[in-house]
């Protein structure tokens, strides 16, 4: 809907002064010119054949100044109203037919705002579905990809076992990789339901008070083994007593792939930190890791569906798990952050409301 300023009230009432002092200048003109005819070439004797000549010359001249307008009228509509719509009509044809570069450019000229406002709204809707396609292309070309990796190991693994001469122990590791290429693809269908389910609102925060300590502790003992066998220090400083009103098994997803991604950029021997702070606003979590670390230019697309700072895909993973931690995060009406520096480590950030059982608790 048009908006309306002073601007634009005192320009239609401008335009439609200016039209009715047209007609009037018009009208009198004609009147003039009728009295004219009578007084010039016929004296002031009103008889009917004088006034009848009159009228038949005044009609002429007021043919001649209608025809003038209607081919100025003509040329104004061709200008002003056939022209901006032929462009905006080629333009939607474009975009129905799948172009979504084609861009309606702005008419220039009094009384254009109109088509103006029609040709930014058909460009914004054009840059929207120009992001969607690109969305959804990158999503086909990378679930594609990401799929072809296990499948291809599922399929030389599997020939490689009806060998008859395959010796026990090479029979054993080539089910165990089989399993695990079967375990990876069915990871990334569950992660792509899950990011899917959250990002179309399919899936509705369950609201409880919890110890999000006591949820950290929980989480991060699922990693034992995993540090054990790679000899990580593990740190912890968790503040006692903080609850928080919020979804707990979704936010169990943010804490395990927070850790998953922490023991399994950090090398042997390094170390693992966990820190849980809290006021009386907010709990903030953060994870940090004395791994490999990552450029400022990684860190800007992290939360990226499929986006994989590795680009030879050395580490496991397929770039759903960071995408889904930053949907829960914004269900959970959170912040996160991350701050990392090659060679030295990386540390995630996560800011979640305390509930009111707990603010009180805290006064």
């Amino acid at each position: 809907m048009k908006k309306l300023t002073l601007r634009s009230v005192l320009r239609e009432f401008s335009s439609f002064l200016l039209f009715f002092l047209l007609v009037g200048f018009v009208v009198t003109c004609c009147m003039m010119l009728f009295l004219n005819v009578l007084a010039d070439t016929m004296g002031l004797e009103y008889t009917p054949d004088n006034i009848e000549v009159a009228a038949k010359i005044t009609f002429l001249n007021v043919l001649i100044i209608a025809v003038i307008f209607k081919t100025v009228d003509y040329i104004r509509r061709k200008i002003m109203v056939d022209r901006p719509v032929r462009i905006i009509t080629d333009a939607t044809e474009k975009i129905t037919s799948g172009d979504f570069s084609a861009r309606v450019e702005p008419f220039h000229g009094s009384g254009m705002e109109g088509f103006n406002q029609v040709g930014e709204s058909i460009n914004a809707m054009a840059s929207e579905l120009s992001s969607v396609e690109t969305l959804r292309t990158d999503f086909i070309t990378n679930v594609s990809h990401e799929m072809k990796t296990p499948l291809a190991v599922m399929q030389n693994y599997g020939t490689l076992l009806q060998d008859p001469d395959l010796t026990e122990e090479k029979r054993i590791e080539y089910a165990k990789t089989i399993t695990d290429a079967s375990r990876r693809l069915a990871d990334m269908m569950t992660n792509i339901l899950k990011l899917n389910r959250l990002e179309n609102q399919q899936i509705y925060p369950n609201l409880t008070t919890f110890d999000l300590g006591e949820q950290l502790c929980e989480s991060l003992l699922q990693y034992e083994s995993t540090w054990e066998r790679k000899n990580i220090e593990i740190e912890t400083d968790i503040a006692e007593g903080v609850l928080v009103s919020a979804d707990a098994e979704l936010l169990s997803l943010v804490w395990n792939n927070l850790f998953s991604n922490a023991f399994k950029f950090t090398e042997d021997g390094g170390k693992v930190t966990l820190t849980l702070i809290a006021d009386e606003k907010c709990a903030t979590v953060k994870v940090t890791d004395t791994g490999c670390g990552m450029s400022a230019e990684v860190g800007a697309h992290i939360f990226e569906k499929f986006y994989q700072g590795d680009t030879s895909h050395a580490t496991q993973g397929n770039g759903l798990g960071l995408p889904l931690v930053k949907r829960v995060v914004d269900i959970m009406q959170g912040e996160i952050g991350v701050e990392s520096t090659i060679g030295v480590g990386t540390t995630f950030t996560v800011k979640i409301r305390r509930s009111e059982y707990g603010l009180e608790k805290a006064l």
